[in-house]
């Protein structure tokens, strides 16, 4: 899930025609069997020329059986829980979110079960037992369309500086960089990427069975790679030369203006990366990192990006109905083709359009290093936190031990107020 993006309070009230062509030769009586809905789907800006072509096709071949009105408004996949949860009974018939977020909407009755072609759903992506189908299945039952995978991150790299035997370990990516007078970036302040580091020193991270709070050890002392072990190597990189520490848009400008060559961050930026480095531009899984003396891989989060319906949608099948086209698989080459979200429908990952793609092959390749983003709301602030402090090269001389014991009580604290009741 992408922590920083913001939510916008814009809206764009679009109403579709009903096409002259699929009234031709109706009756008066055809006509008036038409039926008139209004439906309100929110996504997030890039979104929103895909949604009116997808569903203007959608009315066009249904122009016999239904007019939708219809108004989009702009709403961030990873703030959709929040807006909705304030106000379940007014949220938008059809809305985007992240997947990390099905746990409370389905607890939180918002969900509306997909009864409709379910069969189909499940196949086009990978059948029952897919991570995926897990991910929005709750006994046996559909709560969420599948809508993108590719909510992950890699590595990005320009060939102009790396050959493929660089790559493999990050001790050698910023060695290049340092020489170059160049560097090599990621985001220390944001838990989504440092969760690399201690998931591939074994040290764990989970979402309690309550679903409100988290199990967390990167406190460790007695494990094979301690927490202090994994703190003192982040140190390592933080100090090198050869890294800096910045965020997703200061990722992007760094690539634009050549001072970055290499930086883990997620196929979103696909691109605007390959614009910046044309033939140079290359993607592949993340290298491995120096662990009290040993390489070990970096694992990353996976996620994928889910289209709900509201439990309070007045048209329900409608709603499913032009969901399920949206998120087909000819939408979700269009999707990739527009904005670089990797397809989650196994014939449309497939495609020759998407396999060429540097960065769907990085993230097939990290998945076997990847867990789904399961977390509760405290671990974004206590694991930000402890990464502003690395990043700063722990200006403040903090015992480390003091200070992961310090931030796994913050992750794993109970949150009186859970969102239910904010």
């Amino acid at each position: 899930m992408r922590k920083k993006s913001i939510q916008k309070a814009v809206a764009l009230s679009i109403s579709t025609l009903l096409l002259v062509t699929g009234l031709a030769g109706c009756t008066s009586d055809e006509k008036q069997d038409i039926e008139t809905i209004q439906l309100s789907i929110w996504g997030d800006e890039r979104s929103v020329p895909l949604l009116e072509e997808g569903i203007a096709e959608f009315q066009a071949l249904h122009a016999d059986e239904v007019v939708i009105d219809y108004t989009i408004s702009l709403e961030g996949e990873d703030t959709c829980k929040d807006t909705i949860l304030n106000d379940p009974e007014h949220a938008a018939d059809i809305f985007s979110f992240a997947d990390d977020q099905f746990d409370e909407l389905y607890r939180s009755g918002v969900l509306h079960e997909i009864t409709e072609d379910t069969d189909t759903v499940i196949e086009a992506v990978g059948g029952k037992d897919s991570t995926i189908a897990n991910v929005v299945t709750v006994d046996g039952k559909i709560y969420a369309y599948p809508m993108t995978a590719g909510n992950g991150y890699f590595l990005y790299y320009n060939k102009a500086y790396f050959k493929d035997s660089d790559l493999k370990t990050l001790d050698r990516i910023l060695e290049v960089a340092a020489k170059n007078d160049k560097k090599f970036t990621m985001d220390f302040n944001n838990g989504w990427y440092i969760y690399s580091f201690f998931q591939g020193a074994g040290l764990t991270l989970n979402l309690s069975e309550d679903g409100l709070t988290n199990e967390c050890d990167w406190n460790a002392k007695n494990t094979t790679y301690t927490g202090v072990d994994v703190a003192e190597a982040m140190l390592a990189i933080a100090s090198h030369p050869g890294f800096v520490n910045l965020g997703d848009d200061g990722f992007v400008e760094g690539v634009e203006n050549g001072e970055i060559i290499a930086g883990v961050n997620g196929a979103w930026n696909a691109g605007k990366v390959e614009a910046a480095w044309g033939d140079d531009y290359g993607a592949v899984m993340l290298p491995t990192y120096t662990l009290a003396g040993d390489q070990v891989q970096m694992y990353s989060f996976a996620g994928y990006k889910l289209m709900g319906i509201s439990a309070y949608s007045l048209y329900p099948e409608w709603s499913m109905r032009l969901a399920e086209y949206l998120t087909n698989e000819e939408n979700q080459i269009k999707r990739f083709e527009a904005i670089g979200e990797c397809p989650v429908n196994m014939k449309a990952a497939q495609s020759e359009e998407v396999q060429k793609a540097p960065a769907v092959a990085a993230f097939a390749s990290q998945s076997e290093y990847a867990n789904v983003q399961r977390v509760a709301n405290p671990y974004w602030d206590a694991a930000g936190k402890f990464g502003i402090t690395i990043a700063g090269q722990n200006s403040g001389g903090r015992n480390l031990q003091e200070l992961l014991d310090e931030t796994v009580a913050e992750i794993t604290k109970k949150v009186e107020d859970t969102p239910e009741s904010e």
